[in-house]
């Protein structure tokens, strides 16, 4: 299976999510577009314990860390969805996104348009803060009007119950995790993440 991970916004926790799916599902790790340093790839690479994940190369690496059409018009490239070739794997594949959903790849493509166009099962990342259940319901409207995939829902950060039951209730996805505020993430955070996940994967 192919999953792609997006999220309601940037520094939402996209790549701390990618890194526990890697761990639980023995999976391999795809960012096709990284727009600035460090490269979330090498982030993974640095949490993930099990042997079984091998990391693909992207298809873009760009310098600026900035929207990925921004950071390729400094660059002089300009992103093509047909340029991104799907790694062949024999296994479950963790495909990350660049910032939140509707974030623009170029004139015409956005960010989700990558999980349309490879068919991936969505995993949203929802960070909690003062705004983000419309953000997230927002995001979740975006997905539903394109009759995309969705196997549910990462909660990021202090646990909030009423944001989070509103939440699933509206967009009917189950939550798969809750990721806690955590003061320094390790290989040791992310195992013990990924034990939670596996026993509520279906």
């Amino acid at each position: 299976m192919k999953y792609f991970v997006t999220a309601i916004d940037t520094d939402s926790g996209k790549t701390l999510t990618s890194a526990i799916l890697c761990e639980a599902l023995g999976a391999d790790y795809w960012k096709p577009i990284q727009a600035g340093f460090p490269r979330d790839a090498d982030v993974v690479k640095s949490l993930v314990t099990n042997p079984d994940t091998k990391i693909f190369s992207e298809s873009y690496l760009l310098n600026t860390p900035a929207s990925p059409h921004a950071s390729a018009k400094l660059d002089g490239v300009s992103i093509s969805l047909d340029e991104l070739s799907l790694p062949i794997t024999s296994k479950n594949l963790i495909i990350e996104g660049a910032g939140g959903c509707l974030v623009p790849l170029n004139d015409h493509d956005f960010v989700i348009d990558i999980a349309r166009r490879i068919n991936a099962q969505i995993i949203l990342v929802a960070d909690l803060y003062l705004g983000s259940i419309n953000h997230t319901l927002l995001t979740i409207e975006a997905m539903k009007s394109r009759n995309l995939s969705v196997k549910g829902i990462v909660f990021n950060g202090e646990s909030n119950p009423e944001s989070e039951r509103i939440i699933l209730m509206h967009s009917g996805y189950p939550g798969l995790l809750h990721i806690q505020r955590e003061k320094e993430i390790s290989p040791a955070i992310v195992s013990r993440y990924a034990e939670q996940l596996r026993n509520k994967w279906v």
